[in-house]
């Protein structure tokens, strides 16, 4: 049978986990402070004077620096003019290969030829926007809709944080109930009342600085992978106006950073459907990446309302959308329809929709599916894993590799493996030095990677796409080992 997933084997849930509290009671390995300061010397200093040149002048005007939080890096942020690929350029002509992949839309690589041309096409004949309504709008809903079940209407919106907005909004409607349950440690945008939970389960309200707490009133998160945890705060609800919508990234939070079990997102429609709760499935990351029905497919789930980003614009601006079943997506019909009974979300954006997006989010996806690009990019990914797994024991150390498909996981500190227990407030304290610390080395073993020709996620994540060749995959496997070579346990 020809595979059409990016996952062609499923990992260990129990082992990965395992790992991972193994990881967390350690003491931190990490790069030597000798090496690190080598390499800041020998290659952030000498080979990228540009880079530090320009972030030093655009601290003065942009806060930090970047405008972006994945854009930060220790010692500082590198400034790139050229992507092309699996290849992303520095202004200082340094090629580094690309598991950042934009944050994870381009599964085709960056900047595809083919794309490329239709977007220079549309710009030429009609511009990036009129605010009025272009084909590439209908092209774009229906590619999508024909791909994934559960989608039979979609609305494009200006991003990811936008469509989970305007999700729980739909959901407020359709159900006339007002609290929604989110995964623990997941990141749904950064709108006020999702700002909740994020990066570390049980951190509540810690994260949003900024934001009321009142607030948060009626949103509430719970444990990952945790059935009964979910269920314990849907009977709750019951007793209290019940739960709107139970929003999940089907992979586990922070791309699946705390891996589920095969069957939770099944048990997590069962229990929504027993509670009178809509399903709200994140795919910002996993919808065409890891197969072109989405997680969903994968997993089998039907989910009510699914959350669109990056990919369906192929990487350009304005990457957002929300798609479901028409009897909630009704909330969203724009426009002044005559005979209309039910009330509308309040949702607008002037650029979304715009022509440039959604030309070059068809044809992304209609390139994705022709040159099978996704089961491609997770055949790289689990080569990319086994070979870490490969280094980590040659070098005996306590590191943990996994993937989900063309999502892979590098874990050398466990930073987003801890947790707040508000039952034992003793122990915040101590969660959040050491997450603090971890959190440092981090950075510092990103530096490692980048100065190595290796740009990742944070330092733990790396993304892989159809760009990628097995000679590739090796020779980031040698640099990874030279890496390795360098690791030692930190003293204190």
């Amino acid at each position: 049978m020809e595979r059409t997933f990016s996952i062609s084997r499923y990992p260990d849930v129990k082992a990965v986990t395992s790992q991972l509290d193994r990881l967390i009671d350690q003491p931190i390995y990490s790069i030597r402070p000798d090496a690190l300061k080598k390499y800041e010397e020998d290659y952030f200093e000498a080979k990228c004077a540009k880079s530090k040149e320009m972030i030093d002048v655009a601290k003065e005007i942009i806060p930090g620096g970047v405008q972006h939080n994945l854009a930060f890096n220790y010692p500082f942020p590198l400034v790139f003019t050229k992507a092309e690929g699996a290849y992303l350029y520095d202004a200082d002509g340094n090629r580094y290969y690309d598991f950042l992949q934009a944050g994870g839309p381009t599964v085709l690589g960056s900047n595809p030829p083919e794309v490329r041309r239709k977007v220079i096409e549309l710009l030429n004949d009609c511009g990036p926007s009129t605010g009025l309504f272009h084909e590439y709008e209908y092209k774009l809903g229906k590619k999508i809709a024909d791909s994934i079940d559960s989608v039979e209407m979609f609305r494009m919106l200006g991003s990811g944080t936008e469509a989970c907005m305007a999700a729980i909004r739909v959901a407020r409607l359709a159900t006339k109930k007002k609290k929604i349950i989110k995964m623990g440690g997941a990141y749904h945008g950064w709108s006020d009342q999702l700002a909740y939970g994020i990066r570390i389960p049980g951190s509540k309200w810690t994260q949003a600085q900024g934001v009321p707490r009142y607030i948060f009133k009626h949103t509430q998160e719970f444990f990952p992978n945790d059935l009964k945890d979910l269920e314990r705060k849907l009977r709750f609800n019951q007793l209290r106006g019940g739960t709107a919508a139970v929003l999940i990234e089907p992979v586990g939070p922070e791309s699946g950073t705390r891996p589920v079990d095969p069957d939770f997102n099944k048990g997590v429609e069962q229990l929504c459907r027993k509670y009178g709760a809509l399903l709200i499935f994140d795919e910002v990351v996993t919808a065409f990446r890891i197969g072109m029905s989405g997680a969903q497919g994968y997993y089998g789930v039907s989910p009510d309302l699914t959350v669109f980003g990056k990919v369906v614009a192929g990487g350009y601006p304005g990457a957002g959308g929300l798609g479901g079943k028409k009897e909630y997506m009704k909330y969203l019909s724009a426009g002044i329809e005559a005979g209309s009974k039910h009330k509308k979300a309040l949702i607008g954006g002037t650029m979304a929709a715009n022509p440039l997006s959604c030309v070059a989010g068809y044809y992304t996806l209609c390139e994705i599916e022709r040159t099978n690009a996704i089961p491609r990019s997770g055949r790289m990914a689990d080569r990319l894993t086994e070979g870490l797994q490969a280094l980590i024991g040659k070098y005996k150390l306590p590191f943990v590799a996994f993937n989900q498909g063309s999502i892979c996981h590098l874990e050398t500190v466990g930073t987003m493996h801890f947790a707040i227990n508000w039952s034992k407030p003793w122990q915040i304290p101590k969660v959040l030095s050491e997450t603090s610390k971890r959190k440092r080395e981090m950075e510092h073993m990103g530096a490692a990677y980048m100065a190595e020709g290796i740009v990742t996620l944070a330092g733990s994540r790396l993304y892989t796409s159809g760009a990628y060749t097995e000679e590739m995959i090796d020779d980031v496997l040698v640099r990874f080992d030279r890496i390795f070579s360098h690791v030692a346990l930190l003293e204190g």
